[in-house]
């Protein structure tokens, strides 16, 4: 709290010392957050409770002796509390009109006698204790919290070097709940922060230079004056003297309005307000807020000036409105068709806001009103809401307390959002936002620069709730858990197990009970007993974590609650059994990159990769090596669900996990063999593991496996050897272990797309190696390939027409692929929208061109054309590989004057990018492109003549033409009356002579 009080809660004056806090929203989340912590505490730490504060807090009250029932001895108007600390002082005392309290169990029941006024109570202690920290533990564990530590090893030093208490434990756990609690509240209220409109100096100035045009005379006018405070302007635009610009204050006016008087305003960053009256040097108290704040000057003048609001609305007035009312119903279309696409990908998302965004500019530039943005230095903090969730906040409904078992929605983030900030600076936050927890203890947290790697699997996408419409439609089971996890709160250990296991005969997996769970605070209980010492509690904790984890929202739940770091605690247990759950329920959890992250910051890789190392021989175990080997495989599922992060990659090869899944690899039990392979196989993506997989002897392995009856084996096994074969020594080791005739055995299983994607990458990367192609024709792979090209989803095709396209470079399969029909569906394939499908299938179109008879067939079927309008898309591979494709299709192809005419001028535009020019001489595109000179085609003669000029900037091009005869009908061209025709044949003649005119200069003279 005392973070958050001395720098985020907004006083009603500039000074941090006296005043009180401001009645504003932000304020009332504060307090809110606050209360709920006090309410709640004795229930949820009773130990911690009945901790005694260093000093009393003490405040104004409004409560009065007759509020006071048992537990109290009432003399008068003086209560005194019947519990009493070791020298016998009342833990809580009421001397009309203060209070003094001792122990969070006499506040939490002071609140609760409170009524109806528990926020105003709060609030009146908190203006009275500015920092309750210090009261409450000391000045050093205050000093403490503003160093932001949560080592408790070196806390439990300090304590006891300091003071000796047996109470030393309870001390450092309560320290620890309320810095947990600071954290917290600092988060909500950046994240309020973050949803808030923010002005800057521009578009004040912008501001206050529109309302000066509308001062003046006469009825219509808007105001009298407006005029700045200060005539000097700093050099970031603002006005306000440095000491009030690190409060975001932007500059300060003097407005008459029309009919009512002089208003003092402050233009902050947060918005605008009327201040006590600034004027050329102001006092510190004249900085103070007196009105509400305002998102601009017009909206505070509206409310301050009815003249001016009624003026205002008649005028056209270039304050309200923007120029292009085109653009403007241009971007309102796009939201209303949103509103029915309400599960478009994130990046459709994303493309709208970056068009409006850009209309939005376009029409700022104009003149329009300036449509602010949230400041730069919160989408720094990562607290910029996504695109397209603005429209799932939705303010909380008021309910009072909620009765048992009653059924309530999901909360949301509220929805009362303050136009006024907290006047503090990115610098002065902790070193670190992480996710807090609700329990007793936990890890610090290093700081660390948080980005996943952009080969990650796609977040999990949010799934809605599916919530009855009514109480009535609940099954039983629901209030019969809710009861069970009630009795678990209250009940001790004995009675806690016999609950968990009760709880664990419920369906668990079934989304009722889950969510049975979550709504009366089952979470938390179950995240709680892991920091307890009873084996037995966190066992049936564990369990019932591992099965409700099926949900996303548990998920995502649990890692919010900051459970994940106890169970990553639990991982190097000395209890078996307790590893093993703790590991598979990570592997459950950590399925988004936030969960993965979180492991890994709390050591949970290292300590994953050692329950891995097992014992060496997987065949004949005893009991004891069983169970080490179920350990192991609970490890494994773990690093699998973590592995998808290449941060952590980096963290597992780092902790020596890869020789360890090459043992495990030589299991022969498939439970095993799954999570290993996965692993493997999701890590391969990386350069050193591809590496370590091929020096480890892995490849011999993964063969093997390949032989396997399980599919779900066999998919990652071909998944791993795809990313390998990346090496060529990888791939003559798959074919010297005989994997090639079991990766075209696979094809055979086209019903299981995941296998036969696997399986058709394994073979293309395979094929790139010739060797391996000439196998493959063994296996009539070629043939089984061909038949795969049509019905097939694209990330099979793309592995398909890819293994095609490297068959295509022997001859003889070329003349199979002709044979097989596989030319047509080839053709088709041009016409698709898949960047890495069309790279693959122009280079098998461009391969299969060279043969004269698939050239007809690609004539006959427009194929030329397809692959010359693939020149216009925009993926410059794509370009690339059709530019390559017609270089065969020049050579061999039976062309009309119409494609001569359209292959010229694509080879023309070509040249003017890169070495392009260079590519196609080596090519071998220029000869026949002389002889198009033949034609009688004015249209070929002018795209082939441009072609040549292109082509001619290359000094090797330039002997090539020469060599067949160029010059000749070029210089017959220049005689032409089309002027583009004349230029280009001359220019292309001036290169190759300037060519042969250097070329003598050098003998000549050296």
């Amino acid at each position: 709290m005392g973070i958050t009080l001395s720098r985020a809660a907004q006083w009603t004056t500039a000074s941090s010392n006296i005043g009180k806090l401001e009645f504003t929203p932000m304020n009332e989340l504060l307090l809110k957050e606050i209360l709920s912590f006090v309410e709640e505490f004795s229930s949820q730490h009773p130990q911690q409770a009945e901790h005694v504060f260093k000093e009393p807090l003490q405040w104004t009250t409004t409560l009065v002796a007759s509020d006071f029932k048992t537990d109290y001895d009432i003399s008068d108007s003086v209560v005194q509390s019947q519990e009493k600390d070791s020298e016998g002082h009342p833990l809580l005392l009421l001397s009309p009109p203060n209070v003094y309290v001792r122990s969070f169990s006499q506040l939490c029941k002071l609140v609760h006698l409170t009524n109806d006024k528990k926020l105003e109570e709060v609030r009146a202690c908190l203006e009275d204790n500015r920092n309750p920290v210090v009261k409450v533990l000391g000045p050093s564990f205050a000093a403490e919290l503003e160093g932001d530590n949560q080592d408790e090893t070196r806390l439990f030093a300090k304590v006891k070097e300091e003071e000796e208490h047996k109470d030393t434990d309870d001390k450092v756990k309560l320290f620890l709940l309320l810095q947990n609690l600071d954290k917290q509240l600092l988060i909500k209220l950046l994240h309020e922060i973050s949803q808030q409109v923010e002005l800057n100096p521009a578009a004040v100035k912008n501001e206050v230079e529109m309302l000066k045009r509308s001062c003046g005379n006469g009825e219509s006018r808007l105001l009298k004056s407006i005029q700045y405070t200060s005539d000097y302007e700093f050099s970031n635009g603002c006005r306000a003297p440095p000491w009030r610009q690190v409060h975001g204050e932007i500059c300060y006016l003097v407005i008459e309005p029309c009919d009512s008087e002089t208003l003092y305003i402050t233009c902050s960053t947060a918005g605008v307000f009327l201040n006590r009256g600034i004027k050329q040097k102001g006092e510190e108290n004249d900085y103070e807020r007196t009105s509400d704040t305002y998102e601009d000057l017009v909206s505070l003048l509206k409310s301050k000036s009815p003249q001016f609001a009624k003026n205002i609305n008649k005028q056209d007035c270039a304050v309200q409105e923007l120029p292009s009312t085109q653009k403007i119903q241009h971007v309102e279309s796009v939201d209303a068709e949103e509103q029915g696409q309400p599960q478009r990908s994130y990046e459709q998302q994303e493309k709208n806001v970056h068009e409006k965004a850009r209309q939005q500019h376009t029409a700022n530039k104009a003149g329009g009103k300036m449509k602010y943005e949230p400041c730069p230095r919160w989408k720094d903090l990562g607290l910029k809401c996504p695109p397209g969730r603005a429209e799932e906040k939705k303010p909380n409904k008021s309910s009072g307390e909620e009765k048992s078992g009653e059924m309530y929605k999901k909360k949301m983030a509220t929805g009362a959002k303050s136009k006024m900030k907290a006047d503090f600076s990115v610098s002065s936050l902790p070193g670190h936002l992480s996710p807090l927890k609700i329990k007793t203890s936990a890890g610090a947290l290093p700081v660390e620069v948080f980005s996943e790697s952009s080969t990650e699997s796609e977040e999990e996408e949010e799934q809605p709730e599916r919530r009855p419409e009514s109480n009535t439609d609940l099954p039983s089971e629901y209030w019969h858990i809710q009861k069970l996890v009630k009795y678990i709160k209250g009940g001790d250990q004995r009675f806690t197990v016999l609950t968990l296991c009760t709880l664990m005969d419920f369906n668990l997996m079934q989304e009722t009970c889950q969510l049975a769970i979550r709504d009366v605070g089952g979470l938390e209980v179950l995240i709680n007993l892991l920091d307890t010492n009873e084996v037995k509690c966190k066992i049936g904790s564990l369990k019932i974590l591992r099965k409700i984890s099926s949900s996303v929202q548990i998920r995502r739940a649990i890692v919010e609650m900051g459970g994940l770091q106890s169970i990553v605690k639990i991982v190097d247990s000395e209890e078996e059994e307790l590893m093993a759950l703790a590991a598979e329920t990570i592997a459950i959890v950590a399925r988004f990159p936030k969960a993965r992250r979180t492991v890994r910051q709390y050591g949970g890789i290292k300590k994953l990769v050692k329950l891995l190392d097992c014992v060496s021989n997987l065949a004949n175990l005893s009991v004891r090596q069983e169970k080490d080997v179920e350990i192991a495989r609970c490890g494994t599922l773990a690093l699998w669900s973590c592995s998808k992060s290449t941060r952590n990659k980096d963290a597992i090869r780092k902790a020596g996990g890869i020789p360890l899944l090459g043992r495990l690899l030589k299991s022969p039990h498939e439970s095993m063999l799954i999570p290993v392979v996965g692993t493997l196989q999701e890590c391969a993506s990386e350069e050193s593991y591809r590496i370590a997989i091929q020096t480890e002897g892995m490849i011999k392995d993964l063969v093997k496996i390949l032989g396997s009856d399980n599919d779900e084996l066999q998919m990652h096994c071909a998944s791993a050897i795809f990313k390998c074969a990346e090496d060529k020594q990888t791939r003559d080791l798959v074919r010297e272990y005989k994997g090639l005739q079991l990766l075209v055995s696979l094809l055979s299983k086209a019903d299981n797309k995941h296998l036969l994607a696997a399986a058709t990458g394994a073979i293309w990367k395979c094929s790139i190696s010739m060797e391996n192609v000439a196998k493959f024709g063994e296996y009539n792979a070629l043939e089984v390939l061909v038949n795969l090209l049509t019905d097939q989803p694209e990330e099979v095709l793309v592995n398909v027409v890819g293994a095609v396209g490297e068959f295509a470079q022997i001859p003889e399969n070329k003349a199979t692929i002709r044979r097989c029909g596989g030319i047509k569906p080839l053709v088709n394939l041009l016409t698709g929208t898949n960047q890495a499908l069309l790279v693959n299938v122009t280079k098998a179109v461009g391969a299969c061109a060279t043969d004269m008879d698939n050239m007809v067939i690609i004539d006959q079927l427009d194929g030329v054309r397809l692959v010359w309008s693939l020149l216009k898309n925009p993926s410059a591979d794509v370009q690339s590989s059709a530019a390559w494709a017609l270089c065969p299709c020049i050579n061999n192809a039976k062309t009309d004057d119409r494609l001569r005419r359209h292959l010229a001028e694509a080879i023309g535009h070509c040249c003017m990018w890169g070495s392009n020019k260079a590519l196609f001489g080596e090519a071998g595109a220029v000869a026949p492109l002389v002889c198009y000179l033949k034609s009688k085609d004015s249209s070929v003669h002018q795209s082939t003549a441009m072609a040549l000029y292109q082509l001619s900037k290359d000094p090797n091009n330039c002997i090539t033409m020469h060599e067949k005869g160029v010059v000749k009908p070029l210089i017959h061209i220049m005689g032409s009356d089309e002027e583009m025709l004349q230029e280009a044949a001359a220019g292309c003649v001036r290169n190759i002579r300037l060519l042969a005119l250097a070329n003598r200069k050098v003998q000549l003279f050296y």
